[in-house]
């Protein structure tokens, strides 16, 4: 039996986890602590902790190395709130494979714990067939890809700070990316996308505003109406990002879902003017979860909608807008709702 260990320091939160994971036919160990955990991973042949960020004496973006120093082979999911999206980056430097966002999509966080032991599975699985080549070569290879990946690994997580970064500018705007990127996923997976490329989506949405760094601060914060050449101006914000994700090659068709986001389903979009099907599909899904975003979250100019009231809302831009397909999935995704929510004994459930 797979033994996974749980940290955070709130007891309901822990048992919500611990619950869910025992369901999974998971082993599960739970620490209240970070030196708790260590205690326990000393103690136990774990193969996956699952943390949060925020805990009073050692942190989760501590935790991180300390816990990989002792098991090497332990892959590590850390759990955020949205406004700790760069903390969370900065565990992914030091080694963490993933982060989610809470709250958390039961289908989301089983998705993620069966991804990260895949991963683990296959560098294990890789350790053990370069143990058949000659000493130098293996030494030499496993080297250079170790550097690849911390190298893919640092860059990637870098560009998803600077978005968090621009995005603290603006309060309507924080945690817009983590939200988009949990959505993106969630909805790739409704509509039958194969693993890998539901990860790709993930990461085209954490990342398909990085573009705004070329935007004019003038133009973000103006009131009013913005000036053709203003309103140009912005849409070059997908170019942009493009071509910034462009020389990461490991990245793959990422960089063609943030450049073709903001198309529409009638052609009417930019900055290609692509129509239909020939928009990538992961270009289709962050577009349908960026409309999603904006009509839940309050805005200066408008009330929130719930994701009942958005979702029916969107079903006005299938087939302009949005892709018919994409928006019969996201209804179905808010239909069904089954969200693991954390309960405040003063607050009561989230909503």
């Amino acid at each position: 039996m797979i033994s996974v260990l749980v940290v955070d320091d709130e007891e309901p939160i822990r048992n919500a986890l611990r619950k869910y994971l025992k369901q999974q036919q998971f082993e599960v160990h739970a620490a209240g602590s970070g030196d708790e955990a260590l205690q326990l991973l000393r103690l136990h042949k774990v193969a996956l902790m699952l943390s949060d960020i925020r805990m009073p004496g050692t942190s989760g973006v501590d935790l991180v190395p300390q816990a990989l120093e002792i098991e090497p082979d332990l892959a590590i999911l850390m759990l955020t709130a949205v406004n700790d999206a760069t903390s969370a980056a900065l565990c992914m430097q030091r080694g963490a494979m993933d982060y989610l966002t809470k709250p958390i999509e039961l289908a989301d966080l089983g998705r993620a714990v069966q991804r990260a032991l895949k991963r683990r599975e296959m560098l294990l699985e890789n350790r053990h067939l370069n143990q058949w080549l000659k000493e130098e070569v293996t030494t030499r290879t496993h080297e250079l890809q170790r550097e690849r990946n911390r190298l893919e690994n640092v860059s990637t997580a870098t560009l998803e700070a600077l978005v968090n970064a621009l995005e603290a500018k603006d309060p309507y705007l924080r945690g817009h990316s983590a939200r988009v990127a949990d959505l993106s996923a969630n909805l790739a997976a409704e509509l039958g996308l194969p693993e890998e490329d539901i990860d790709r989506v993930r990461m085209a949405g954490r990342l398909h505003d990085l573009g705004k760094i070329g935007t004019r601060e003038a133009v973000t914060n103006k009131e009013g109406p913005l000036t053709p050449e203003e309103f140009e101006h912005v849409r070059q914000h997908v170019i942009i990002g493009a071509q910034i994700l462009a020389p990461l090659v490991h990245l793959g068709d990422v960089v063609a879902m943030v450049r073709t986001h903001h198309e529409r389903w009638d052609g009417t979009g930019y900055p290609d003017g692509l129509r239909g099907e020939e928009v990538p599909m992961g270009g289709r899904i962050i577009a349908a979860a960026e409309v999603f975003d904006a009509l839940t979250t309050a805005r200066p100019y408008q009330e929130k909608m719930t994701p009942e009231q958005a979702a029916e809302r969107m079903g006005d831009l299938a087939g302009t807008v949005l892709d018919p397909t994409v928006v019969v999935g996201l209804t179905r995704l808010v239909a069904r709702r089954q969200t693991l929510v954390f309960l405040d004994e003063d607050v009561g459930p989230a909503v």
